[in-house]
């Protein structure tokens, strides 16, 4: 199996900066890497990230919206990441799993053992080797988006604290698992901090 990463944090964060640069670093030295995201990845993805994260004036249901998350991961899993990993490749993604349990059960109060639960068969039990959480307060990261909010940036703060919350409670349950990186720290600092956890673990790799 190949390796596979995933960045998480609120909006506004810096993931996809730092998913971009993670994968060059790794280009330099592995022979394939593969960079995908959450909601996305492929073409039934693409449908339910319009879906989800253009602003409507009918609300979505949290239910609904867990189960249209679950539904483009249990996708992805299975034309993306599977693939790739079997090939041995080097997989980094922007959100995955844990990004549902951040958001719609802290965030939207949806029970987190039935997260969990669709969690499980939409990953087929696939989980990462490492889990970057960004942990930057809503308010400063907010401040970052220059494009129209979408509709989880449209979100009251509170709402944002309690998934930034759930982030945290997350990343303490498996420190194993997790790194918790400062994401108000410039780009080239979390960047090398990101690294360093990275190539250790490619040398401990057989």
């Amino acid at each position: 199996m190949g390796l596979f990463i995933v960045f998480e944090g609120g909006e506004g964060s810096g993931k996809s900066t730092q998913v971009r640069r993670l994968a060059g670093r790794l280009a330099a030295s592995l022979s394939e890497v593969l960079t995908t995201y959450e909601p996305g990845g492929t073409d039934v993805g693409e449908e339910v990230r319009r879906i989800l994260i253009k602003p409507h004036e009918i609300p979505i249901e949290p239910s609904t919206e867990l189960l249209l998350f679950v539904a483009a991961r249990a996708q992805l899993t299975r034309q993306v990441l599977l693939p790739a990993l079997q090939r041995g490749a080097a997989v980094v993604c922007d959100r995955y799993a844990a990004s549902s349990l951040a958001y719609q059960g802290y965030g939207r109060g949806v029970d987190l053992k039935t997260v969990k639960a669709l969690n499980d068969v939409a990953t087929l039990g696939l989980v990462p080797d490492i889990i970057f959480l960004l942990d930057t307060p809503p308010d400063e990261a907010l401040k970052r988006k220059t494009k129209a909010p979408d509709r989880f940036e449209q979100e009251d703060n509170g709402f944002h604290e309690r998934v930034r919350e759930g982030y945290r409670a997350l990343a303490a349950e498996q420190p194993e698992r997790w790194v918790v990186v400062d994401g108000l720290e410039p780009p080239d600092i979390i960047e090398d901090a990101v690294w360093s956890h990275v190539a250790r673990l490619l040398d401990s790799r057989p």
